[in-house]
Parts: structure tokens; sequence; C-alpha cells
């Protein structure tokens, strides 16, 4: 018997944050327990991670397909021990194929990338998940134009990988304006979110997906993501899973002392397929 495994959207945080505990104390102790409590949530042991990270935008769908990834540290006026961070997981060069497989048999042209190393939306993000960096990860870019009908098209597509062993996980930031990143995205973020919230959570699967392809009229949208790029990958995460029930597994008000911000699963948890 098969585990179908959840999907995730995870809000990734800022930079290399695992790593600055120092310097942010306790700003990012909520999003580093929800991260911690994913393991328990899926109750099996992966056999990879499939992440779709909103730091790498191509034409067409690319996957990173080295087997020993290396380290992209984009990001920029952080202390020089975040610039010498190892995250050494290694790749999964079969998984890669699968995945660009999936997607051209889809219709969505898909290409192999073996330089590509993780960036931060991918390392800082498993580290508390994973931190012996023992998991096979694979990454998956988001296309440019960010059109919502194609990236729910692309986790329909991926669906089977829920079956086969991987845990697919979109790691962006549910609100996402550096402009705004403290007290002057208080509202923004709120709104937006309480938006996110009624959505995922209470409407039907073919109603929650009409909404988010017209995300952009939501309630303070443009303010919450002038550009989308960090809310494209939810996008991917839910069209994995698009008839399963959302939950909500991170969530906190006072981000940065003043920000809104959440991350979600979809489908089952282990513990609610055993009960």
């Amino acid at each position: 018997m098969t585990t179908r495994l959840p999907t995730y959207f995870v809000s990734h945080g800022g930079g290399p944050w695992p790593w600055m505990k120092a310097q942010y104390g306790g700003a990012y102790d909520k999003l580093e327990a929800s991260l911690v409590d994913i393991k328990r949530q899926v109750g099996v042991r992966p056999k990879a991670v499939l992440v779709v990270t909103s730091h790498w935008e191509t034409d067409a769908f690319t996957v990173s397909s080295n087997p020993a990834p290396g380290m992209i540290y984009d990001y920029g006026g952080f202390p020089p021990h975040t610039y010498q961070i190892q995250y050494p997981a290694p790749g999964d060069p079969q998984l890669a194929a699968r995945v660009a497989e999936l997607l051209n048999g889809a219709g969505h042209p898909a290409a192999l990338d073996a330089a590509r190393g993780f960036d931060h939306g991918t390392f800082s993000m498993l580290y508390p998940v994973y931190p012996e960096a023992d998991m096979p990860v694979v990454q998956l870019s988001i296309r440019h134009g960010y059109d919502p009908a194609v990236h729910l098209a692309a986790g329909r597509a991926l669906a089977p990988l829920r079956d086969e062993g991987v845990l697919i996980v979109g790691s962006g930031l549910s609100f996402h304006n550096l402009r705004q990143f403290g007290p002057g995205g208080a509202l923004a973020s709120h709104a937006f979110d309480t938006w996110l919230q009624h959505v995922l959570l209470e409407l039907s699967p073919q109603d929650r997906e009409q909404a988010l392809l017209h995300w952009s009229e939501a309630p303070y949208a443009r303010h919450a993501h002038p550009r989308e790029d960090h809310l494209v990958p939810l996008w991917v995460a839910l069209g994995a899973a698009e008839q399963e029930q959302a939950a909500c597994v991170y969530h906190e008000e006072s981000f940065f002392g003043a920000l809104t911000v959440s991350s979600f699963r979809f489908g089952a948890a282990a513990a609610d397929t055993a009960s």
C-alpha cells in the first residue's frame, strides 16, 4: 500500500534566517516550529522533496538535475558567515527526469539544468525540516509571466509524484512586499491573508481555483504582492492536490512585529489518515 503524501505551500522567511538566530532573536520561532512539524505531519520518510522555488524563474519549466547541487547565496547585506553556509543534500537526477517527463507529457515543455544549485528559498526552508541534509532534493522553476492557470495545470501534471514518495513543497511567502516589510505592511498583509484563508479553507475546490485565477482582485493584492513570484508556488502545490482539503499549518499576525503570514498544507496529514 502506498502513502499519498500531502503538498505544502510554505512561507520561507527572509534570507538565511536559520543561521542568524543571534541577530533575529525569536522572530522566526513560530515559522521554525511549523517547518519542524512538517516531518511529523508527513509521517513517513519521503523518497525525495520537490521544491517549487520562487527564486528561480525561466521561460519554460526547468528542473535541477545535478546529483550534488552547489549553493546559491541569492541575498545581499547579510553577515559574512551566511555566504559560507552549506546544505549538502543530494540531488536526484532520476526524479528530475521524472518531473520533466510528467510536465512534457502534459504539454508543458520542461528542461533539465545540471548546473543549478540550492537557492535560499530551498535551503533555508528545508534546514528546519531536514537538518541532516540527507534528503534528496530537486528544484522546479516557476515560469515567467506567472500565469496562474499554467502553474495550476503544472501541479496537476505532477500529482502522480505524491503516490511515488515525493513531497511537493511550494516555497514562497504569503506576503512579499519588501518595501513594506514591517509596520507599513500590516494592513495589506492582514487583508490579503484573510482573503487567502477564506479561499483556501472555506471554498469548494472549483470555487477556490476560480478565485486564485483572479487573485489580483483580492483586497490589497498588489500591495501584498507587487510581483507575484512568491505566490506562484502556491498554485503548483494546490494543483497537485486540487480536490483535497486545505489546512493552515502556520499563521501569525506579528511577523517582524506587524505582518500577517501563513503556510498551508493540501491533503491529509499522516495523523489524520491514521485515525
